[in-house]
């Protein structure tokens, strides 16, 4: 069960969660992509070259198995990475949870919430991702980048913030000055 589950309080239930987008984890995974491509050349090599030079085959061969040892450490450190931010929207607060074994969470309440900002750079808006900025009342802003849908996100603080307010009255239409 997710730290947000887990931490939720009497009446409060789940709007929309959202997490790192996979873009946060592309340094990883390009990393760990030219680890491999590099220990397979190396494991290829050491097995054309086994029988003219046995020693530096063997060595060859143990150099491409530590840079896949490497890549797949790359790998999972993105993942986990990526894995260990947590966002949700509830009926009553905005929950952000970042880290797995040391953990730092910030939480505001909807009805603290003074704006909040989303910024996109041009792949952010094609491939769906940004940074969300909220504010709180008095408070500093409090930066949260690489966000999958953000605007889907501020959306959803919006609606349980108007809600929040309750329905808007209806405005009578405007008299005529006559």
């Amino acid at each position: 069960m997710s730290y947000i589950d887990n931490n939720l309080i009497p009446g409060e239930t789940v709007v929309y969660r959202t997490r790192l987008h996979w873009i946060a984890m592309l340094g990883s995974l390009c990393a760990a992509v030219i680890l491999a491509v590099g220990g397979a050349a190396l494991i290829f090599v050491s097995r054309r070259t086994e029988s003219a030079n046995p020693e530096n085959a063997k060595i060859e061969l143990i150099a491409g198995a530590v840079a896949f040892v490497i890549a797949l450490l790359f790998l999972v450190t993105g993942t986990i990475r990526r894995s260990s931010v947590e966002m949700a929207v509830t009926n009553k607060r905005v929950t952000v949870k970042i880290g797995l074994m040391s953990r730092n969470t910030q939480e505001m309440m909807l009805q603290r919430i003074e704006s909040i900002m989303v910024h996109q750079t041009v792949m952010g808006r094609m491939l769906n991702y940004g940074t969300i900025t909220l504010r709180g009342v008095g408070g500093t802003p409090d930066p949260f980048s690489t966000i999958a849908h953000p605007l889907e996100f501020r959306r959803q603080v919006q609606q349980q913030v108007d809600g929040l307010q309750g329905p808007s009255q209806p405005q009578a239409p405007p008299q005529a000055v006559q």
